[in-house]
């Protein structure tokens, strides 16, 4: 059993954090002490772990919290991951469409990098223009 300065340490995340996720009911079945200090397990550690994952793969904690509330209500794994790849594959959709846009924006760029430079050269050309 952790107590939250722990799970900050082990997770990198803050105790501001941890604590809100718990609101949030990311963070299900966290125990408390006598004096009503929060103790984590193992499963907390991981669950934390996997939030930290899916939040860096883009899900937002809204996303994160359908998919708690999937696993809770089908009461299995398999509903879950197979809700967790729908949301990938939106996400990679996503960036395909915004790598493609950012492709564009570079090319642009260069184009017009291009014809700032041919008209730096011609400017040096001519001696009187400055």
């Amino acid at each position: 059993m952790y107590e939250i300065a722990a799970v900050c340490r082990a997770t990198r995340l803050s105790a501001r954090t941890v604590r809100y996720w718990e609101e949030l009911g990311l963070l299900p079945g966290v125990r408390r002490r006598a004096g009503g200090r929060r103790i984590y397990g193992e499963e907390e550690l991981s669950r934390l772990r996997f939030i930290q994952r899916l939040k860096a793969l883009g899900l937002s904690l809204q996303e994160i919290g359908q998919l708690n509330a999937v696993h809770a209500i089908s009461g299995g794994t398999r509903p879950m991951l197979e809700r967790l790849d729908d949301l990938l594959a939106l996400r990679l959709r996503d960036l395909d469409r915004r790598i493609g846009e950012l492709g564009q924006l570079r090319d642009e760029i260069q184009k017009y990098r291009d014809h700032i430079g041919a008209r730096r050269e011609a400017l040096q050309a001519r001696p009187d223009t400055r």
